[in-house]
């Protein structure tokens, strides 16, 4: 297990080091001066111009600038934008409506994508069987911004159950139809992924001496096949919530929620590097480290996964 664990550290260690710098030079290599833009509607003068690529390092060869960000990031600095806020203190602000909108979402998943799966793949071939699958190829096979315009319509304007947009209600009442709307694809995913995985272990030898040896149905699915079946879907969960907690550019946008995917799309929009490059940082190393913690808990249910 130890030697397990260390492997994946090591691992995590190159992929953030290789997938960082890969992001560093995008963000870098995109067309346009951002410096030039920054006066707006009167130019800045060369002099200030240089001045400013100067302060923040940009005519340094790359490898340089990117070393230099990784040492800053070493000690908590995400740097600070074109106009001199940190980045670290923009994301504090922003991350707490994107958590909100994240978890709830992402315990929508869980509860109702689970048990749909549970449920389709215990009577496996019947109808409710194909109807879960038919609803999660519908739900799947529509635009998430389709899906949040006609639920803002349905259910905030029409019906006037929920706000349509906006904080200013709070939490649950604010973020219940944008997590729903965000969580419904996860969700999808998730009921076809613990169906396929409960048909599979129901149809194992082990399952079958279980039921051979008089174990009651309580006991074999509620323990042995649960089990068995949750490996897969706890390692899309812990991923799906790394994507969650990386903001939904879409639907925070079209709920107008001040969350990390609204900052990422402003700041690419503007040309906010080092903002872009901070947020990309942020997100990997969740992903990350997300994928290191599921790792190990997947090593615990199943001893075969570790490769001492």
């Amino acid at each position: 297990m130890l030697r397990f664990t260390i492997r994946r550290v090591i691992e995590l260690v190159l992929v953030f080091f290789g997938v960082t710098f890969a992001i560093y030079a995008a963000v870098w290599a995109l067309p346009g001066d951002p410096i030039s833009s920054l006066g707006g509607d009167q130019p800045l003068s060369p002099q200030v111009v240089e001045r400013i690529r100067e302060l923040y390092h940009l005519n340094d060869p790359l490898w340089s600038q990117y070393f230099r960000y990784i040492g800053n990031l070493l000690t908590g600095d995400l740097g600070v934008d074109f106009r001199g806020r940190s980045v670290a203190e923009r994301l504090a602000t922003r991350w707490p409506v994107t958590i909100r909108l994240a978890v709830t979402a992402w315990i929508i998943q869980v509860v109702i994508g689970v048990g749909l799966g549970l449920l389709a793949g215990l009577r496996k071939n019947t109808w409710i069987d194909r109807g879960v699958l038919i609803m999660t190829i519908l739900v799947a096979s529509v635009p998430i911004f389709v899906m949040a315009v006609t639920a803002q319509l349905v259910f905030g304007v029409k019906l006037s159950l929920v706000p349509i947009a906006g904080v200013n209600d709070g939490w649950p009442l604010s973020y219940l139809l944008p997590a729903t709307v965000l969580a419904i694809y996860g969700l999808a995913a998730v009921a076809r992924l613990t169906r396929g995985s409960v048909v599979d272990t129901m149809s194992s030898d082990f399952v079958r001496a279980l039921w051979a040896k008089g174990l009651t149905r309580r006991r074999v699915i509620g323990i042995h096949v649960l089990r068995n079946s949750s490996i897969p879907v706890l390692t899309y969960l812990a991923i799906d919530l790394g994507a969650l907690l990386g903001g939904a550019v879409v639907t925070e946008g079209i709920f107008n929620l001040p969350g990390v995917g609204q900052l990422l799309f402003e700041s690419i929009r503007v040309h906010e590097g080092p903002t872009v490059v901070g947020i990309a940082t942020a997100l990997i190393l969740i992903f990350l480290l997300t994928s290191v913690v599921v790792d190990l808990l997947n090593s615990l249910l199943d001893p075969r996964i570790r490769h001492d």
